[in-house]
């Protein structure tokens, strides 16, 4: 009797065996299916997901089981609109293994967010990264996740203490690679927020980590690429376009050098190092635009336009893969660059329709428009300067001027609304008196860059003469010509130099009239800006004309008028189109569609 018990039990064992196995090899054969039906071309999610749901009547262990949670909600958030599912799914993978629950932490977090739910979103990130410690590459990752969502919320003070957080976390793992990564982004929001006191010692901390640091020449030259964009950017916000210069130069070698290195397969020792900040291509794309951004302000326009249309051609191919939002805030920073050089070169109509270029893709997502609202209208204002519709102009920086709380911006601003109320005569004086105290160069001027403290001095000096104090005038414009000529500032210098010699003119002092027009047509010919060639033309033509010299004033008045042809035509086609209406624009998202015009209706008398 005892014998055939055991031989029973034995059997029933061997069949549990064998059942417990074919189980086996039918989850693991779905996973594969499943596996499989994802990786496809196209993906065939429906089929996936059958796959993994599937899976659970077979009762797999409880890390299966719990990884396919992980994997059925991941799917179900990348590739569905089924954000309750995927939200079940993670939140059961979540109590589960290490291996497992910090990824699930990841991803329902993100889902979060996406669901406009962050106060959920951040306990659950802050719990994780309590019982992450031990898992050196989790967190570090859920730091950043976090102080990037504070970010996205604008509360750099928070995002900055998780940042050293992490730094410190990453220097006792041994990781100075993810600790310069830390230390980085902290800067890039130091920046942001123009603690400037603080940035500077702890960039100088970044570049000697930097160059110490041997490792992965990618890495190593990424991180480089990293410090000198912050570098370059900081010099460009302070309007610094000639010292700047040697940062560029090393930043476009450095971009060189990363594109003939190839990417190593072998993954680093230290999973603390397994991070990278941000793809080859989307960092030259980065360099593309900070070089734009240096010829936009330099006034070097041909090159800031070589420059845009090869990163947008590299913009266009990468989104055909790649659906990154960053790849999206590239594409409308670099058309609020181009959009202005468009204005300054007198193709108002491209502008204006790169302008409805970037209404559309702020249609797109609520973040964007939300970032570069203020831009946008800006930009507007900018266009409505160029065909002579001031009140819309007003309207357009007003807006501009209640959405934005940059600094910089808000004096870029106020300095061309002060040029609107001056060229507007005595209806806006003391609201123009107001706004000329705000931005006064000779004192308390409210930002460091020096660009726009020289725009500054450009605008009182116009605002002098108009008023006709002339003396005075020429006072903040040889201010303005000293601030440009240290920078490079080639558009500031050809506006004083045309100025001063409207000046000059009006006070029959034809000779300093002549030496102040010449080098500034000269230097509008180079840039090229077709308002400061238009007017530097018809004075060189009254200049010729008062001194006798026929012919000069006749080659002269000949440009004038092909400037004005130019430019008038150029106003026509761009009043004509339906997106000029963008001008009414004032309040909440952009407009999706454009009634036509029937015709120009703005007055065509500043450009004859």
């Amino acid at each position: 009797m005892a014998a055939q018990a055991a031989a029973a039990a034995a059997q029933a064992a061997a069949a549990q065996a064998a059942q417990a196995e074919a189980a086996e090899s039918w989850y693991l054969a779905l996973l594969g299916f499943a596996e499989h039906f994802r990786t496809s071309s196209p993906p065939k999610i429906r089929l996936c997901v059958h796959c993994l749901q599937a899976v659970f009547p077979f009762k797999p262990p409880q890390r299966i089981e719990a990884r396919t949670h992980l994997q059925l909600g991941s799917v179900l958030y990348h590739h569905t609109k089924n954000s309750e599912q995927a939200r079940s799914h993670l939140e059961k993978a979540i109590p589960q293994f290490e291996d497992v629950k910090f990824e699930a932490a990841s991803l329902l977090s993100e889902l979060y967010c996406q669901e406009n739910s962050v106060d959920a979103a951040k306990p659950l990130l802050r719990k994780a990264i309590q019982i992450s410690q031990q898992t050196p590459y989790w967190h570090c990752r859920l730091l950043f996740q976090l102080a990037q969502l504070h970010t996205l919320e604008k509360d750099l003070v928070s995002a900055c203490d998780l940042l050293g957080v992490g730094a410190e976390y990453a220097r006792v793992v041994g990781s100075e690679y993810t600790r310069a990564l830390f230390l980085l982004s902290k800067g890039m929001l130091l920046l942001m927020e123009r603690k400037l006191q603080e940035v500077h010692p702890l960039l100088t901390l970044c570049g000697q980590i930097v160059e110490n640091w041997q490792g992965n020449p990618i890495q190593k030259e990424s991180l480089r690429v990293f410090f000198l964009v912050l570098q370059v950017t900081h010099y460009l916000d302070a309007g610094q376009v000639k010292s700047v210069k040697p940062c560029l130069k090393q930043l476009q070698q450095c971009i060189q050098t990363i594109s003939t290195l190839h990417d190593d397969e072998i993954l680093p020792s230290n999973p603390a190092d397994l991070f990278h900040w941000l793809p080859k291509e989307h960092m030259c794309v980065l360099v593309y635009l900070v070089t734009v951004m240096h010829s936009m302000q330099a006034g070097y326009l041909e090159k800031a336009q070589k420059y845009t249309d090869k990163a947008l051609m590299q913009l266009e191919k990468l989104k055909m893969l790649d659906c990154s939002p960053i790849l999206s805030s590239f594409q409308v920073i670099l058309l609020e660059h181009i959009i202005m050089c468009r204005l300054v070169t007198g193709h108002k109509a491209t502008a204006l329709q790169e302008i409805s270029q970037v209404c559309q893709l702020c249609q797109q997502s609520p973040r964007l428009f939300s970032n570069h609202a203020a831009q946008l209208h800006t930009l507007l204002g900018l266009y409505c300067v160029s065909v002579n519709c001031m009140d819309n102009a007003e309207a357009q920086f007003t807006t501009a001027l209640r959405l934005t709380n940059h600094q910089e911006l808000w004096a870029f601003i106020v300095t061309n609304l002060a040029s609107v109320y001056i060229r507007e005569g005595n209806r806006h004086q003391e609201v123009l008196y107001s706004l000329l105290e705000r931005i006064n160069p000779d004192h308390s001027f409210p930002v460091s860059s020096h660009c726009l403290r020289a725009a500054a001095f450009y605008v009182r000096g116009l605002f002098s003469f108009f008023q006709g104090r002339y003396n005075e005038a020429k006072r903040f414009l040889r201010e303005t010509l000293k601030m440009s000529n240290a920078e490079d500032l080639n558009r500031l210098t050809a506006c004083s130099l045309v100025l001063l010699g409207h000046i000059f003119y009006v006070l029959g002092n034809h000779r300093e009239s002549n030496n102040m027009v010449v080098p500034a047509m000269q230097l509008a010919s180079k840039i090229p800006d077709m308002s400061v060639q238009l007017w530097s033309s018809a004075l060189l033509r009254d200049l010729n004309k008062a001194c006798g010299n026929a012919m000069d004033a006749h080659e002269a008045a000949q440009m004038h008028q092909n400037f004005s042809q130019q430019l008038l035509q150029d106003h026509i086609e761009a009043c004509s189109l339906p997106e000029h209406n963008l001008i009414t624009w004032t309040d909440g998202p952009p407009p999706v569609q454009f009634q036509a015009q029937n015709g120009p209706n703005t007055s065509l008398a500043s450009l004859l």
